[in-house]
């Protein structure tokens, strides 16, 4: 019996999971495999095996920035369970796991009298996410905080820790690729008021209930900001708010937002992210970059 054929009659990895339900757009067709890791001796044993050998991984976080494929995903998600969501403060220092949520970072650190790590609160990924994207907003990225991260390479089973630099941190960019797993992370802090902090968080909420779209299916920003002006402004300019693709359509509150319905399919959403960089060429002759992922298409952006 393979290593794979074991783990799959353990238990320990399940056949044809739908995928849709883990991400928030809630579209997408199944993983062939998909395994929750609890702790880093389940990693370590799926690194041993002859698992990962021949087919393609997909480290999953909060499925808050990513379109899988109506036809799935053809090899092994692999999703860190709540043994990896641990947040822990040392002084100024702050530890996270790295499925734990950002939010969860945010408000731990604040309630602690700690202040840097705010605008966590109005990115809803996870450390692991954070780190592999140097996510950000508010003028904060996370490499602006990160002191170093300890990260699993898949392959060969090594955990190293690297710091910002080593990972090549830049705008929406780190050289973590799919077969690395973030397993903690450290992030700097100063001391602060705890009355300050929850404002502050309080303040971000707010902003973000005012200006992007809640209550709907969407994965946050769908560009990255180009040079010259912020992708949502260039596509407003072009009056693209409302256009629509199938059940999917450019928010109206926000033109980086593509808010999605319950029929909505993965196809629709790739197809509209197409026709809105398309007429943005056009028009302006600036290419906009996806943001988020798109997972089990034949020519992947």
């Amino acid at each position: 019996m393979s290593g794979l054929e074991a783990l799959v009659a353990s238990g320990s990895i399940v056949e044809n999971v739908a995928l849709g339900p883990l991400t928030t757009y809630k579209s997408g067709g199944p993983a062939r495999y998909l395994i929750e890791v609890e702790n880093l001796e389940g990693l370590e044993r799926l690194t041993s095996s002859d698992v990962l050998s021949d087919m393609p991984v997909l480290v999953l976080g909060r499925g808050s920035n990513i379109v899988v494929s109506d036809s799935g995903f053809p090899g092994l998600v692999i999703r860190l369970g709540p043994g990896f969501s641990k947040v822990e403060l040392d002084g100024s220092v702050v530890s996270a796991g790295g499925s734990a949520p950002l939010a969860q970072v945010a408000r731990a650190s604040v309630k602690a009298g700690l202040t840097g790590l705010e605008f966590f609160v109005g990115i809803p990924g996870s450390v692991g996410g954070a780190v592999r994207q140097n996510a950000g907003c508010f003028g904060v990225e996370t490499k602006d905080r990160l002191i170093e991260a300890s990260i699993l390479d898949l392959v060969s089973g090594l955990i190293e820790t690297r710091g910002p630099d080593d990972l090549e941190m830049s705008y929406r960019h780190s050289n973590i690729d799919a077969t690395r797993v973030v397993l903690t992370a450290t992030f700097s802090t100063r001391p602060g008021e705890v009355a300050k902090g929850l404002e502050e968080l309080r303040r971000i909420t707010r902003w973000r209930r005012d200006n992007q779209p809640g209550g709907t299916f969407n994965a946050g920003s769908v560009f990255k900001n180009p040079p010259e002006a912020t992708a949502g402004e260039l596509i407003d300019s072009l009056g693209l708010k409302g256009t629509r693709v199938g059940d999917v359509a450019v928010s109206s509150k926000h033109a980086n937002f593509f808010v999605a319905g319950p029929n909505a399919t993965s196809s629709d959403i790739r197809r509209l992210v197409d026709v809105v960089k398309d007429r943005v060429f056009e028009e302006t002759g600036t290419i906009l970059e996806p943001e988020i992922q798109f997972v089990g298409f034949e020519d992947d952006h």
